[in-house]
């Protein structure tokens, strides 16, 4: 099945395969992202990454993959709060990793967090490997979402633990109508702070064309994964996805 999610490509004219446009976009934006990233969410996206990776404290996962690792922050946090043994941060831009090992180098954390090149939809890993997978703001940035949840899922552990953040669209009044005036003012923004018009045109409508909520987790339990829930965080400006992936019966 093709989302429309999947059609949303961030340069238009450009007849590159969206993975080939995603990797140049986050190139071009590395140096900027970290800053407009906390501006735009107006810091809200660390409060997102906290509730996010909490959700997974009862579970204690020791061994993590966080998909589109981008510059490092939840593999940075997850650390903090969940203290596991090990981190693996995979993504397709190099730039945006470069910045995520100086943090983590900076932090102490090398060789505890990890950082590789990998596809999301052709994942290089072992099968049965990760005790939880996290991702956040990068899953709607996918060129094939089924593929890559099937990838997700089978180098989870039988009875491994996936969480998802991702921006929505607020669906009620006052957060629906002042969300859709602020997502006209991004692209202005991202422009001006990042002389990137086309990433920041991109995002506003990556965000509405990315399956939502019920039809997200829907996905996900079409794609293998089980005890799947939903819940809106900030009025639902951001969605926290929670999945398993079945354990394996004698």
């Amino acid at each position: 099945m093709v989302y429309k999610a999947e059609k949303i490509v961030p340069y238009e004219s450009n007849d590159s395969p969206k993975h080939i446009q995603i990797e140049q976009m986050f190139d071009e934006i590395a140096g900027q992202y970290d800053f407009l990233n906390h501006t735009l969410s107006i810091g809200l996206d660390k409060y997102w990454r906290k509730k996010g990776i909490l959700a997974l404290k009862s579970f204690a996962p020791k061994i993590l993959l966080d998909v589109a690792t981008g510059t490092g922050d939840l593999a940075l946090d997850a650390y903090r709060l969940l203290k596991p043994e090990k981190i693996l941060g995979i993504d397709i831009s190099e730039k945006m990793m470069a910045i995520g090992r100086e943090k983590a180098a900076k932090a102490g954390l090398s060789g505890i967090i990890d950082f590789e090149w990998q596809d999301c939809t052709c994942l290089q890993l072992d099968s049965d490997t990760f005790d939880a997978a996290i991702v956040a703001f990068g899953i709607r940035n996918f060129e094939n979402l089924d593929k890559g949840l099937q990838e997700i899922y089978r180098v989870l552990r039988p009875g491994g633990m996936l969480m998802i953040l991702e921006l929505s669209s607020p669906e009620h009044f006052p957060m629906k109508q002042g969300y859709r005036i602020y997502s006209n003012l991004i692209p202005k923004i991202g422009q001006w702070a990042s002389h990137s018009k086309e990433a920041y045109k991109y995002l506003p409508k990556s965000i509405s064309a990315f399956p939502q909520n019920a039809e997200m987790a829907a996905i996900l339990e079409k794609n293998g994964f089980s005890e799947t829930q939903f819940r809106k965080l900030t009025g639902g400006i951001c969605s926290r996805y929670l999945a398993r992936k079945e354990k394996t019966t004698n």
